[in-house]
């Protein structure tokens, strides 16, 4: 998170507006007082989770682009005879995360 006073992001808005596309979130204060942001909106008009946002400006997660296709509901799922992934999920659960 930036941190810039009025007259700091009148001087350097681009510089601020990069922040805030790569995920961060821009804190403008005016006298020392915080007072708004600006966060990146996703394609859709709406604001994004900011941690989500910051995820996607190092390189850790990709935003979607749009909807799930109707055909992908009918791809065959994969088979997991031992259910390892119930039990990693009941193991997670467990250990609190």
């Amino acid at each position: 998170m930036e941190t810039a006073s009025i007259s700091r992001l009148k001087a350097r808005l681009s510089h601020y507006l990069r922040i805030a596309h790569a995920g961060e979130e821009v804190i403008i204060t005016d006298r020392g007082q915080a007072f708004a942001k600006i966060v990146s909106l996703g394609s859709d008009g709406k604001e994004q989770d900011p941690h989500l946002q910051r995820l996607a400006g190092v390189g850790l997660v990709r935003m979607g682009r749009g909807e799930i296709s109707d055909e992908f509901w009918s791809l065959p799922r994969p088979s997991d005879v031992n259910d390892l992934a119930g039990k990693a999920l009941l193991d997670e659960r467990r250990g609190g995360r």
